[in-house]
């Protein structure tokens, strides 16, 4: 059965190319059945007209002008960098009780349900908190907050100019998206400060939008060099945690402060074709689902304050169904026919509309997203969240790995996962030319953005990536 699918999705996928043989064959053959007399008559009836012949090569000109320039420009990913903490910034297990014992926010009850979620969370003991969270009694100013997003955001776009060699005054768009820390001026306005980007630089600064947000910024910025020639755009991802903990006893809002951990991301595109042969990938595709019309799917993560007031950000126990629900329409109404091959797609309705119209209570055909892409980087959100997707999409273990490694190393470092996930993947050699990475994200609202890019070359990690000198050590076994 597996070649079977193997042989379908070759025919489907190159079915056009493959009708193209026929047709050329039979071109070559008449060619060479051609004498001098035939290129006679052939020449003959171009003079007699040529006005025919000039007014067709005419249109095809016109034609293929409309054609050049009405196309979408390709956008290219030149590079990208995570931001790593000193080691200083490491929170073991134990340690993450002890803090939160001696801040006196918590009673015994929400102290011992904090350790049983990070014991199942699938996080690791090297995962990092901001400097002002080591503090006894932490530091929770804006100052402090500040402070830990100038580490993180200048920390990647640092490494990020280091290693592109771009000057920071060639940039000509810029899109920073921070869901839940948001001061004035603005994230973005501190980038254009701290690297004096040019007056007529682009900005955007995006919030509220959870986990999912560096999709929507990379979807954001896409658009932008659609129509702004030959320039660059800076997309970073940042989740602020040192002004977002929760310092209450509402089990609900407490398994924020398990998971969610410093990270950050920045990435450069270019919409300059001179840019293709240093790139590292091509913009393929951007899928984005908003399910926030359903109440429950627009409540399952929810900041609020809890009855003594304490703000803090609700998990439901909905989150996980609704997932899925995200996810399987983000694949069957949009992803799916985009990169599909038509065999899995006929198949699919197929089941569809024998379940609907005559009750046949068929299983629910699942696509074989293994041979349409080859990595995955699915966001690294919690266990449970790697968990869903594996199932629904029935990947294998070696398919999740990325982000279950970036759970174990990092925690959820909210947007800036998926980009922890692909720099494992390079780190572990296993991007070739011509391969196809599938980013998944999943973020409060409810949203699921995907984004689909092709690998140019063979790809190498860049210098100061965040899993060098420790990259041998995985992948290792998690607690399940």
């Amino acid at each position: 059965m597996k070649y079977v699918k193997l042989a379908s999705h070759f025919l489907t996928t190159n079915l056009l190319k493959l009708l193209l043989i026929p047709v050329i064959a039979v071109i070559v053959i008449e060619a060479s059945q051609m004498n001098l007399d035939h290129i006679h008559q052939l020449r003959l009836q171009l003079r007699y007209n040529l006005v025919s012949v000039i007014t067709s090569f005419a249109i095809l000109v016109f034609a293929s002008t409309i054609y050049i320039m009405t196309r979408p420009r390709s956008v290219y990913l030149v590079d990208y960098s995570c931001y790593k903490p000193p080691n200083n910034f490491k929170m073991k297990y134990q340690k993450f009780i002890n803090q939160s014992r001696l801040t006196g926010a918590f009673d015994e009850s929400s102290l011992e349900f904090q350790h049983k979620i990070l014991e199942r969370s699938g996080l690791g003991e090297e995962t990092y908190l901001p400097e002002a969270m080591h503090s006894i009694p932490p530091r929770l100013s804006m100052a402090a907050a500040r402070e830990e997003a100038e580490q993180v955001i200048f920390g990647a776009l640092d490494n990020l100019f280091a290693n592109t060699n771009v000057n920071p005054k060639d940039i000509g768009i810029l899109v920073m998206n921070s869901s839940l820390f948001n001061p004035t001026p603005s994230l973005s306005s501190m980038i254009v400060n701290k690297y004096k980007l040019r007056g007529s630089i682009k900005s955007y600064n995006l919030g509220g939008m959870g986990c999912s947000a560096g999709v929507i910024a990379v979807d954001l910025a896409k658009d932008l060099l659609q129509v702004q020639q030959n320039t660059y755009a800076v997309v970073v991802s940042h989740e602020n945690i040192t002004k977002n903990g929760y310092l209450g006893n509402k089990k609900s809002m407490l398994v924020q402060n398990c998971l969610f951990r410093v990270g950050g991301s920045a990435v450069l595109l270019s919409n300059k074709l001179s840019d293709r042969c240093r790139a590292k990938y091509k913009l393929v595709h951007i899928v984005r689902t908003h399910l926030g019309s359903n109440d429950k799917a627009y409540r399952c993560a929810y900041q609020e304050e809890d009855d003594a007031g304490k703000p803090g950000v609700s998990l439901s126990k909905e989150l996980m169904p609704i997932a899925g629900v995200a996810l399987k329409t983000n694949i069957t109404a949009l992803l799916g026919p985009l990169v599909l091959p038509i065999s899995d797609q006929l198949l699919f309705i197929a089941t569809v509309l024998a379940n609907k119209l005559f009750n046949a209570k068929v299983k629910p055909y699942i696509p074989n997203f293994k041979l349409v892409f080859d990595h995955f980087c699915i966001h690294a959100g919690g266990r449970s969240v790697i968990d869903e997707l594996e199932k629904n999409l029935q990947l294998l273990p070696v398919h999740v790995e990325a982000s279950r490694m970036t759970l174990q190393r990092f925690g959820n470092t909210s947007s800036s996962s998926i980009w922890y996930e692909l720099a494992y993947t390079e780190a572990k050699g296993r991007i070739q030319k011509g391969n196809r990475v599938w980013q998944i994200a999943l973020g409060s609202g409810f949203k699921c953005n995907s984004v689909v890019w092709e690998a140019l070359r063979e790809t190498k990690p860049s210098p100061s990536s965040p899993w060098e000198y420790c990259i041998h050590r995985y992948p290792v076994q998690t607690v399940l």
